[in-house]
């Protein structure tokens, strides 16, 4: 090439597990048998009153034209009568703004809130996306160590003790990716608290916040205006290949939200809003709690087999769809044991290297977003694979 790429580019790690998946398929392409434990990508498709949605959409041609860069109005008002049905809070759907993916909603709050050398504080470990978009507009990333004791979260001590003058607020994650961990209710409101003192902003990832299972699910927009939220159709709704998310934002942010949405992106793709109107039905929120008790049940299997077979677990998760597991019973790097771990018995995990530094060589994640027959095969697998250096 004649021409440079941006610097930013050499501060973007690799999506390591994106190696495992595509070692994974190739084994499948010579006939082997790969359970998929590495994806958080739920198993199951969207509900029926979605995919009428979509049909009834694409039958009378709505979903042929460009929406609004906010989005479709009754999607909006949806998503708000649905904060105060679930959560007991009042979102005016004016501060609504339906996304391309969370993944739009986060470029969306980057690009209005990080300056260049913008200092983002965030736990330690967390999704590796979080942070490059914080990069990818020449902000800084401060991942703090988090570990068991605070639920791999930040706390408002932490927020304290790290803040400094180029801090211009946090992104937090509740419940997690990759822990499965949530905030507590106080832990959430102290370090907002502590952020809000010192002038800063809180985003809050919700993505995985309907596949909750030891307690009421909470939101943090029941903590102030001033809190900016990221949802997705993803996770609880099942609509991953839609590309379709929100972001709940303070009114002051409109204006410059909606610009920058009607120049990145136009709107959201028209015929997944239509179909997500689905999801508010009441038959389609019933087929999603009984999905959510179904992941609640996988938890419930694997967490107690990995602890059976020698894996710790510091934190027990309660949502999401993952396990984060100590192997350093058998290694100190455990991105070489996943790949040993899948080459030897069929078996893809994601290692930790993807996440953060501290801990990263001695934990795993572990995807439940499969089926319990294959959860079940993948520990009598893992079982065999194990008693072997044993």
């Amino acid at each position: 090439m004649n021409f440079s790429l941006a610097q930013r580019l050499q501060q973007i790690a690799p999506f390591h597990v994106m190696e495992v998946i595509k070692r994974a398929g190739e084994m499948e392409q010579a006939g082997r048998s790969v359970i998929y434990m590495c994806i958080g990508e739920p198993d199951f498709p969207p509900a029926q009153p979605v995919l009428d949605a979509a049909q009834r959409a694409l039958a009378d041609g709505a979903a042929m034209r460009y929406t609004a860069a906010l989005g479709l109005q009754p999607l909006r008002d949806a998503i708000s009568a649905h904060y105060r049905d679930a959560f007991g809070v009042d979102v005016p759907a004016a501060r609504i703004v339906i996304t391309a993916g969370a993944s739009g909603a986060l470029l969306l709050a980057c690009a209005a809130l990080v300056e260049r050398d913008a200092e983002v504080l965030m736990p330690d470990p967390s999704y590796p996306c979080n942070r490059h978009f914080i990069t990818a507009f020449n902000g800084r990333p401060v991942l703090i160590p988090s570990g068991p004791a605070d639920r791999f979260q930040l706390s408002a001590a932490m927020v304290a003790a790290n803040w400094r003058e180029q801090t211009r607020g946090v992104l937090l994650a509740s419940p997690s990716n990759p822990t499965g961990t949530s905030m507590t209710r106080d832990q959430l409101a102290q370090t907002i608290s502590a952020v809000r003192e010192r002038g800063g902003f809180s985003v809050v990832d919700e993505i995985y916040q309907g596949l909750t299972y030891d307690h009421q699910p909470f939101t943090a927009l029941a903590l102030g205006e001033d809190v900016i939220v990221i949802n997705s159709f993803s996770k609880y709704f099942n609509m991953t290949g839609w590309r379709l998310g929100w972001l709940v934002i303070p009114p002051a942010l409109l204006p410059a939200i909606e610009k920058l949405a009607q120049n990145f992106y136009i709107c959201p793709s028209s015929m997944a809003q239509h179909a997500a109107l689905g999801c508010f039905t009441p038959q389609a929120l019933e087929i999603a709690e009984q999905r959510r008790q179904e992941m609640r049940r996988r938890r419930d299997y694997l967490v107690p087999a990995l602890q059976g077979l020698g894996f710790d677990i510091p934190v027990p998760p309660d949502g999401a769809f993952y396990v984060y597991a100590d192997c350093s019973r058998w290694t100190d790097d455990a991105a070489g044991f996943c790949r040993d771990v899948l080459e030897h018995s069929g078996v893809a995990l994601t290692p930790g290297v993807d996440f953060g530094e501290v801990g990263a060589h001695r934990f795993i994640r572990v995807s439940y977003a499969t089926s319990m027959a294959k959860l079940e095969e993948a520990i009598s697998r893992l079982a065999a694979y194990l008693a072997r250096g044993a």
